[in-house]
């Protein structure tokens, strides 16, 4: 089992920077990989970015590429999202995922998820 804890998110204006965490705890983590997904209200839950267990490997997805950054801890168990130059669009519910085997942008190839955490960006 992995339980994923997040934190950060809340109200920021359009162009304004927030930053998410997920610590994540249980079994061996060091080949768990993360990603962060999102949902904003009556849309579909879509990828936003994963990374690796060693960190080296990053997919974005084309929405946020150039924007948004994951990235995890020497550790490795805590995974950021840093999200700059954030738009109304990136109004959602954002997801903190794990999973072990490899890296995937699909939601449903997750096992473990937090419990998500509302970014608003205002106009």
């Amino acid at each position: 089992q992995v339980q994923l804890v997040q934190s950060g998110g809340g109200l920021v204006q359009a162009g304004g920077s927030l930053r998410l965490s997920c610590a994540a705890s249980g079994r061996t983590l060091s080949s768990v990989y993360m990603a962060w997904f999102r949902q904003a209200p009556g849309k579909e839950r879509e990828f936003v970015a994963a990374i690796d267990w060693s960190g080296g490997r990053r997919l974005h997805a084309d929405s946020v590429k150039g924007r948004f950054t994951i990235s995890r801890d020497n550790a490795k168990t805590t995974v950021y999202l840093q999200m700059n130059s954030l738009k109304p669009e990136d109004t959602a519910v954002y997801y903190c995922a794990a999973r072990f085997g490899s890296t995937s942008d699909s939601s449903s190839h997750y096992h473990y998820w937090g419990t998500g955490t509302q970014v608003t960006v205002s106009s």
